[in-house]
């Protein structure tokens, strides 16, 4: 269906058309006329299924300039999901004027304060962030119109539903509220139930959800195997822009390392970095001057990068519904995409579980040889060669030139130079990955141990969700239980708060013994 035909006006749908949408996907087609007519939605669908869209139109269409109040509120689980979407309602606002502002944190409270003196009608911003704000009263939501809660389960999962419902508790009674999930735990429902009026229900299935754009494949091996055959790969592939989905930090840092190791341009993100270098990572992937960004769940959540052509999952994701959210990074756009889960013979049952939701077979790939691998790494060497050959200018370098020609055939001046860009030698550069703790074996539900996808007691199987390495360090989208009913829970609440003693956030044992904990003290 065209924009043109959901009601929208003369600017909204200039802007849309500067910004290159064309046709509506699924959940803009039947979110968006609901939207305007002023009904609360709860729209269910995965991230990268064009929800900013969905629900930034509407608000774009009625946001009044004269008044300069923030009429709409966009709630996100993580800084960087709250930051794309803030920047996607500022391109299609602009021919409107519409002033939009982002507040989140691991950023400096002070220039935020500052940027929100600009009255701005449209406030996106974190959980904790955003509740930091009303204390101190920088920011005053007593006239928002429309609430968006985007990834809500996602916010649950991350241990921010008592933040969620105070800043709705501070909303006016009446308005259009707007909850956005790509699954419906019963803590969502209950939000939908308690904070909206007459929601209508859409939902995208998941055959809608996993694009066909995206060939999907799958290398069974040994854990160990795994990063020899994940850069073999690469050098056959040679991905233009790519993403590696790594379940811990510790991961995501050696990975990184060990590709740069190997002589790719590549770089790690993850929760424990800082917001500066978090934007720089991303500027330098946006621009190509890294190619292949290694990540947790957590850090690429909300992440939209064009030109995004390969997906590899290093770690296969516990809940199948991560997978969906991973591999909609690419064949974006209308363009093609590829993605390869590597597997460990223990893990073919979280495969199973995957295909069971996108209802689609991965496609076994045999893994490349290393004779496979140099002859791809030469293969793109010589296009890199074409390039430099392009670049270069001969005269001023011409006495070298015929010194070298005079002594050497051209294709022993061909072979060297090849050799020198493709860097053989880099792919024998020893790597180690420490191995982390096996997931557990799937006996229904969700990836738990017999629990549900929300926590579970861990002696009666439910499992802890967030998939800590040895060290405590590791990261997670999945949150847990309530502790109290028996639950296992992960509330660590990234970029948003931090320890009182000022370091990250790590697992310790009590004085009872045994159990680990995560603590959250106070707002940063």
């Amino acid at each position: 269906m065209k924009f043109s035909e959901l009601g929208l006006s003369k600017d909204i749908l200039d802007a849309i058309a500067t910004h290159g949408y064309v046709e509506a996907t699924p959940i803009q087609e039947k979110t968006i006329p609901l939207t305007l007519a002023g009904h609360d939605v709860i729209g269910q669908a995965q991230t990268g299924t064009g929800k900013t869209a969905a629900f930034g139109l509407p608000i774009l269409e009625h946001i009044d300039l004269n008044n300069k109040n923030i009429q709409a509120l966009i709630v996100s689980p993580t800084r960087e999901l709250a930051i794309q979407t803030a920047e996607e309602l500022k391109k299609l606002g602009r021919d409107k004027r519409v002033d939009v502002q982002v507040v989140f944190g691991g950023a400096d409270i002070r220039r935020q304060i500052q940027n929100l003196k600009s009255h701005p009608q449209i406030l996106v911003g974190t959980p904790g962030r955003l509740l930091d704000h009303i204390n101190r009263k920088t920011v005053k939501i007593d006239n928002v119109r429309t609430l968006v809660l985007d990834e809500a389960d996602e916010m649950l999962n991350m241990g921010f539903l008592d933040d969620i419902e105070a800043i709705i508790s501070k909303t006016p009674a009446e308005r259009q509220t707007l909850l956005f999930s790509a699954t419906m735990p019963p803590a969502i429902k209950r939000i939908g139930v308690k904070f909206m009026t007459n929601p209508e229900h859409i939902q995208i299935e998941a055959k809608e959800l996993t694009t066909d754009l995206v060939d999907q494949y799958f290398v069974r091996m040994r854990e160990n195997e795994k990063f020899d055959t994940m850069t073999r790969i690469f050098d056959v592939q040679a991905p233009k822009l790519a993403i590696v989905f790594g379940r811990t930090k510790r991961r995501v840092e050696e990975l990184s390392r060990g590709l740069e190791a190997r002589g790719y341009h590549a770089a790690g993100l993850h929760g424990d970095l800082t917001q500066q270098m978090r934007s720089r990572v991303l500027a330098q992937f946006k621009s190509h001057e890294i190619n292949i960004l290694v990540a947790t769940d957590v850090a690429a959540r909300g992440l939209d990068v064009k030109d995004v052509s390969h997906v590899y999952n290093f770690d296969i994701p516990q809940d199948p519904e991560s997978y969906v959210h991973r591999i909609g990074r690419t064949g974006r756009a209308g363009a093609k995409g590829v993605s390869v889960t590597f597997v460990a013979p223990n893990e073919m049952d979280y495969l199973r579980a995957v295909e069971d939701l996108t209802k689609k077979r991965m496609t076994p790939l045999e893994p490349a040889s290393l004779k496979d691998a140099r002859i791809g790494k030469i293969n793109n060497a010589a296009g890199e060669v074409a390039k430099l050959i392009e670049a270069t200018e001969v005269s001023e370098i011409q006495t070298q030139v015929d010194a070298l020609t005079a002594k050497y055939t051209a294709e022993q001046l061909a072979a060297a130079v090849l050799s020198s860009v493709a860097d053989l030698e880099k792919q024998n550069t020893p790597v180690e990955i420490t191995r982390e703790r096996p997931l557990p074996r799937r006996k229904g539900g969700n990836g738990s141990r017999g629990g549900s996808r929300n926590g579970g007691n861990r002696r009666n199987g439910g499992g802890y969700r967030g998939n800590r390495d040895r060290r405590g360090n590791g990261e997670s989208s999945h949150g847990g239980g309530n502790r109290r009913s028996g639950g296992a829970t992960n509330e660590r609440r990234f970029g948003d708060y931090k320890r009182r003693d000022g370091r990250s956030n790590e697992s310790r044992r009590n004085s009872s013994g045994g159990r680990r904990e995560f603590t959250v003290r106070e707002k940063d």
